[in-house]
């Protein structure tokens, strides 16, 4: 396996010659192998500025004024989650981060949101407390999912199938942005901490527009290797139900999340979880089936994918896996 994450360029998939679209879908697929890819695009930089600065007034408010965000039964898909209760599934100790999470609603009719309601929760924006975010937030994720959707085309002919394959897929999707905070960590010199222990996301893929600061790392092979993509470009990274897709041909991007040696300035990131359809049978296809490569997993529903990942994380309210009521740091 090519042990290098490769910068590549959606805009020439889109516009440029056949030459151009098929180095970009091979550049793609070799660098996938590590979980990650880098892309030039063309999301608005003053979108993403407003964004993050939205983002740092509401994490910036008292801990009593951000619990009033908190949507209780939506299991972190909406609204806030506060420091040390999401759990990476390989750790019983929580992530250091809090977090604030949206997406956009579908109509309250609409078969997808009657059969997976905690999928599709009411949304709980901190309009009140931040005027102005909702509606910046949500151009945001408009954009951000739209970038998605066009990266999955390449995706999708990278393993054989029509570049269409993904889209109905993820229309009306339970997409997920989360915008996250990890505080200063305040440690012996010299020392690394973990913010956030390793883990693989259960979408797609996720994409990961410029954080404030360093701190992503991605495991290839045995090594952690930063992820430190050009400026102007964004992270794309593989998750659970991709590689159930492509049979493992793509596997997962694991990563984690650091406070560098000497690094005591809290990180902001802004990543959208690119979901398909709950209804979705994720089933690896006949291109990734092969006789090197025989078919490795069964066939499974997106939605109780989701629902096994969200227990294992930490995020059932009723049901936490760990206690985290009494760690702090």
């Amino acid at each position: 396996m090519d042990s290098s994450i490769l910068d590549v360029d959606l805009l020439a998939f889109e516009r440029g010659s056949a030459t151009e679209r098929r180095s970009v879908v091979d550049g793609v697929r070799r660098s996938l192998e590590t979980g990650f890819v880098y892309t030039a695009h063309d999301l608005s930089e003053d979108l993403i500025d407003t964004a993050y600065a939205m983002l740092a007034e509401f994490f910036s408010l008292d801990s009593e004024t951000k619990s009033r965000f908190i949507a209780p039964g939506a299991h972190g898909q909406t609204g806030y989650t506060g420091v040390l209760v999401e759990t990476a599934a390989s750790s019983d100790h929580p992530d250091f981060k809090e977090m604030l999470n949206w997406s956009v609603p579908i109509p309250a009719g609409h078969p997808m949101r009657r059969n997976y309601p905690t999928m599709y929760p009411d949304q709980v924006l901190p309009e009140a407390a931040v005027p102005g975010i909702t509606e910046v937030l949500s151009e945001f994720h408009h954009a951000i999912a739209a970038l998605q959707q066009r990266f999955l085309r390449i995706i999708a002919e990278g393993i054989g199938c029509h570049a269409s394959f993904f889209d109905e897929m993820v229309t009306d999707a339970p997409t997920l942005t989360r915008a996250i905070r990890y505080p200063p960590m305040v440690e012996s010199p010299g020392t690394q901490h973990v913010w956030s222990a390793e883990h693989g996301d259960i979408n797609l893929i996720t994409a990961l527009p410029r954080a404030t600061g360093p701190g992503l790392q991605v495991l290839v092979g045995d090594d952690w290797v930063d992820a430190v993509p050009p400026a102007g470009h964004v992270i794309i990274n593989t998750g659970i139900m991709l590689e159930r897709i492509t049979n493992g041909v793509l596997p997962i991007g694991i990563h984690r999340v650091v406070a560098p040696p000497g690094h005591n300035d809290e990180r902001y990131s802004v990543v959208q979880f690119c979901h398909p359809r709950p209804w979705t049978i994720l089933s690896p296809v006949p291109s990734c089936c092969t006789e090197d490569n025989p078919q490795r997993f069964a066939p499974v529903s997106a939605a109780d994918a989701h629902a096994e990942v969200i227990y294992q994380i930490n995020l059932v309210e009723d049901a936490r896996r760990v206690d985290t009521v009494a760690e702090t740091r």
